[in-house]
C-alpha cells in the first residue's frame, strides 16, 4: 500500500521518507549495511514475502540506494549492493539502533557497530561538524527560514 506522496513539501525529512520510509526499505538497508547481499538472504532475515522484497528491492533500485548485478546467468540471479548513497543512510539506521537500545530493547540486540582499530563497541551520537557538539534538544533549536510554511513561521524563530 502506497501512502501519500511528500514530493510537494519543502522538507528534507518528508522527502528522505518518499524514498526509504517504508519499513521494509529501511530493514533491508539495514541488512545490506551488516553485509546481506542476495534476495535470499534478505527475506531469510526478515521474513518478508517474496512479492513485497522484490517491490522494495525494485524502489530501492530506482531510488539510486542498491545496485543490482547478475552474479549468475543459469538461472538469472542478482545480487543488490549498496551505492554511495545507499551507504549514506548508516547514520540514519544507526541514530534509529541506538534510540531503540536505549529506549526499547535495554541494549539487547544481535548486531554491534565496532570501531575496526580499537575493536570497542560504538556509540553513535548526533554531532555538529563545525563544533563538534552533540545535537541535543537543550544546545540546538530549529530556526524557519523564509520558505517555511506560514504555521512555523509565526510559531518559531527565524534564520
Amino acid at each position: 500500500m502506497r501512502h501519500k506522496s511528500f514530493e510537494g513539501m519543502n522538507c528534507p525529512i518528508a522527502l528522505t521518507l518518499d524514498e526509504v520510509g517504508e519499513w521494509w526499505s529501511l530493514l533491508i538497508i539495514r541488512d545490506a549495511l551488516h553485509g546481506l547481499t542476495r534476495f535470499d538472504e534478505f527475506q531469510q532475515s526478515l521474513g518478508i514475502s517474496p512479492n513485497s522484497l522484490t517491490r522494495r528491492l525494485n524502489a530501492l533500485c530506482d531510488a539510486g540506494l542498491l545496485a543490482r548485478h547478475r552474479y549468475q546467468d543459469r538461472p538469472p540471479r542478482d545480487e543488490y549492493l549498496l551505492t554511495d548513497r545507499g551507504k549514506d543512510l548508516q547514520a540514519v539506521i544507526e541514530s534509529i539502533a541506538a534510540w531503540g537500545r536505549r529506549h526499547i530493547t535495554q541494549r539487547d540486540g544481535a548486531v554491534r557497530l565496532q570501531d575496526t582499530v580499537t575493536g570497542l563497541e560504538a556509540e553513535p551520537v548526533l554531532v555538529d561538524r563545525r563544533t563538534g557538539t552533540a545535537v541535543t534538544p537543550d544546545q540546538f533549536r530549529y530556526v524557519a527560514t523564509q520558505a517555511a510554511p506560514p504555521i512555523k513561521l509565526a510559531k518559531m524563530p527565524h534564520a
